[in-house]
């Protein structure tokens, strides 16, 4: 009599999901999508032991290290979505640690454990006005990405004669030493003398875009500063150099530009607590009629 051999089981069904490397890292909190490809090109992530490469995908099951560290993974729906709002002043930098003891917005922000604050875009150190930091690398990749095309408003003091004709070519396109860039709107706020401000707004982040757009024609941009990200506005609720955590709605807002499902703190312990009863169910349980109101 032949022994029949059993079907192979579907892998896809049974082995855990992989994500990209760097996705899961910038989830745990370590930094941006864009930082964790940078770090694992410079061979300090290991996954089993191995330095790990551009493009690996890892599972739950992998072991993973951060310069010699170990990194507890967490789970997408294990991720609370925090975004705050941060108004900075003029003279602060945007990154960590400077080497020449300037100040960072970083001095100013809550304290988060075992994940830190990851800035969605920079503002360089005379830029003032909004800046947006949350705990999700993945949001925060994707509402910087140039794909997403998500508008950035900025209230511009420029100094010098500004003509339609200089306008009309900031918004048709200037090429600049990085590839072409333009405003996808420029407006007229007002002004004395030979000072004038406007409010323009782009699409994606490239470094020191706005003032390099408005030099190609000859100006000077003497004040600039950062009014709107997407959907959310600088607006009363922080003074200078205060930060505030926007509301669900907001975080929702930002989500949905992102191109990402929303995710509050209620839903997030609803499906742990389904997944705990999940896996510690041993018996069928007898249901229990609903009381009547």
């Amino acid at each position: 009599m032949t022994k029949k051999t059993p079907a192979p089981q579907n892998s896809a069904a049974t082995a855990p999901e992989s994500e990209k490397l760097q996705k899961v890292l910038a989830r745990s909190g370590l930094g941006s999508r864009r930082e964790m490809e940078g770090y694992i090109d410079a061979g300090l992530v290991t996954v089993n032991g191995r330095v790990a490469q551009l493009g690996d995908r890892i599972s739950p099951r992998d072991q993973v290290t951060f310069k010699g560290r170990p990194v507890p993974l967490k789970a997408e729906e294990d991720l609370p979505r925090r975004v705050i709002m941060y108004s900075k002043p003029e003279g602060e930098l945007v990154t960590r640690k400077d080497p020449e003891g300037r100040r960072t917005v970083f001095d100013h922000l809550p304290r988060l454990r075992g994940e830190r604050w990851i800035a969605i875009g920079r503002l360089d150190i005379n830029t003032s006005g909004l800046l947006l930091l949350t705990n999700d690398g993945e949001l925060a990749n994707r509402l910087m990405h140039p794909s997403h095309q998500v508008e950035r408003e900025y209230a511009v003091r420029v100094m010098g004669e500004v003509t339609d004709d200089m306008l009309k070519a900031m918004q048709e396109g200037v090429m600049l030493e990085d590839g072409l860039a333009a405003f996808s709107d420029i407006q007229l706020v007002g002004g004395e003398g030979i000072n004038t401000w406007y409010h323009v707004v782009i699409k994606e982040g490239r470094n020191r875009e706005v003032r390099r757009l408005w030099e190609s024609q000859g100006v000077t941009v003497s004040r600039l500063k950062r009014v709107r990200y997407g959907s959310i506005c600088l607006d009363k609720r922080t003074k200078m150099g205060e930060w505030i955590e926007l509301t669900q709605a907001e975080v929702d807002d930002l989500s949905r530009l992102a191109g990402l499902e929303s995710k509050t703190v209620a839903e997030m312990q609803a499906s742990r607590s389904a997944q705990k009863n999940r896996s510690s169910a041993r018996k069928p349980v007898h249901a229990i009629g609903r009381r009547q109101r």
